[in-house]
């Protein structure tokens, strides 16, 4: 498709976007199905493993950890903290900061849901072949990289 030329629906199934929802979807949806005897959400999980792999970790640095938005990422903290999953504590510097700190219980849903990890992959990628799934991990990658530059992010302009 040129620019100036109108979308076609058709043509909308080639898109990026589209294409990316569609696998995001694919990975929810696989994440859910391997996980469905255990009460959490992918993002829940990513929390999870970097609190207790960042003992301390404040909520602004977790969201930066795991690249989720800073105003949300503070009810994924309160629904870890009501299932028994995280603590949090008054920061040692500043009082009015508060670390988190995965419990016990936490710790060992992390290890448990660490053996799925595979199985969930497994069921993203099972149409394709180990050289096409080197080749897309391989550029998704490089688009999170890109993602993660603020400097090439903050050139792009949002519409209002």
């Amino acid at each position: 498709m040129q620019a100036g030329e109108t979308l076609k629906y058709k043509e909308m199934y080639v898109q990026p976007g589209y294409l990316f929802r569609r696998a995001h979807q694919l990975a929810t949806a696989a994440f859910n199905v391997v996980t469905r005897d255990y009460d959490i959400t992918p993002v829940q999980m990513a929390s999870l493993v970097s609190i207790k792999d960042n003992a301390g970790i404040d909520a602004t640095r977790l969201s930066e950890i795991i690249r989720f938005d800073r105003t949300t990422i503070g009810h994924v903290i309160g629904r870890l903290e009501q299932k028994g999953l995280i603590k949090r504590a008054e920061g040692s510097v500043d009082k009015r900061t508060k670390t988190l700190h995965i419990t016990k219980k936490g710790a060992q849903l992390v290890d448990s849901l660490s053996d799925m990890t595979p199985e969930i992959s497994d069921v993203i990628l099972a149409p394709l072949t180990e050289s096409e799934r080197a080749e897309l991990l391989k550029i998704l990658q490089k688009l999170d990289k890109y993602a993660s530059s603020t400097s090439q992010l903050a050139s792009l302009k949002t519409k209002d």
